[in-house]
């Protein structure tokens, strides 16, 4: 016989069924759940698209970007080179060039051929001189203003140039250094 203790035992190892357990969904809660999922992996899936096509976009434009300025910080070492074949060519004046030997006048043809080649050569790697003419607009991204006169022209224009600039692409070498006009003074 059983005791009355292994009897309560029997019973409370009995599970009873819950009376709080979840509702059967419906199929079309079901369909509008999965829906919602889809939609939201969806989203999901576009922005990460997204994310790669703007990644993909960034390392090309990093990539043109260093082929363009690879030889940023080597085009701007040549450029006191090309100063000082300029400072050579601009030293003899014309009657000084008319007066000069057979020999000299192949010098001075050597020196004006190199000036030329360098510049050609700076051009092809994307090195190109920045326009700085006396009367054209004073642009402080592009010049670099040493001194500011009284001249005839406009006042904030250029007056006169003391060194050309250069830029290679889009980025600024060397600003050209101005003078810059302050108007008339009357």
């Amino acid at each position: 016989m059983m005791s009355d203790e292994a009897k309560t035992e029997d019973t409370e190892s009995v599970e009873t069924p819950e009376t709080d357990a979840p509702e059967e969904a419906t199929p079309e809660d079901t369909i509008l759940r999965l829906e919602a999922e889809k939609e939201e992996m969806r989203g999901q899936l576009l922005r990460t698209l997204a994310d790669l096509d703007n990644t993909r976009k960034r390392a090309q434009k990093e990539v043109a970007d260093a082929r363009v300025y690879a030889i940023e910080k080597f085009a701007a070492e040549l450029l006191s080179v090309s100063d000082n074949l300029a400072r050579a060519l601009s030293a003899l004046s014309d009657d000084d060039r008319a007066g000069l030997s057979e020999p000299g006048k192949n010098l001075l043809g050597g020196i004006e051929m190199t000036e030329k080649e360098l510049h050609t050569a700076l051009a092809r790697n994307g090195v190109t001189v920045i326009a700085a003419m006396p009367g054209d607009a004073f642009d402080p991204n592009l010049h670099q203003a040493v001194a500011n006169v009284p001249s005839p022209q406009a006042n904030g224009t250029i007056h006169d140039v003391f060194q050309p600039g250069w830029k290679i692409g889009d980025r600024v070498l060397r600003a050209a250094m101005v003078a810059v006009s302050a108007g008339s003074t009357n």
